[in-house]
């Protein structure tokens, strides 16, 4: 099962970016889709994405998922083919951000110990 799994969550994040970089090209620009995280029944997905851009494009990525989630699904349950077609959350990565605030940390440290 933990194989299946893993081909269903490939498989909806590869069909849930490109329905969004091809149906919602000019609202998702600035969004990639990082994670799909399917429960072992197959009836619930968590979709993680990463904004790039700032605030305000942040608040258009939540906006476009909040409107457009049940589309998305609808579209990808046309591509997809399984008995039980999941419903998405829509959940903000912010794991590009916290590595930034590592990598900045590290050049800190880096830079410090310099003579």
């Amino acid at each position: 099962m933990a194989k299946r799994k893993l081909r269903v969550d490939e498989l909806l994040k590869r069909e849930i970016s490109q329905i969004l970089h091809t149906d919602y090209k000019g609202e998702a620009v600035y969004t990639t889709v990082s994670e799909v995280d399917v429960s072992p029944d197959l009836r619930q997905a968590r979709v993680f994405y990463s904004v790039l851009g700032g605030p305000e494009k942040e608040k258009d990525a939540e906006k476009l998922f909040r409107t457009h989630a049940s589309e998305i699904r609808r579209k990808v349950g046309k591509a997809v083919i399984l008995k039980y077609l999941p419903f998405f959350e829509f959940i903000r990565d912010n794991s590009l951000e916290r590595g930034f605030d590592v990598i900045g940390l590290i050049d800190e440290l880096d830079a410090d110990s310099k003579p």
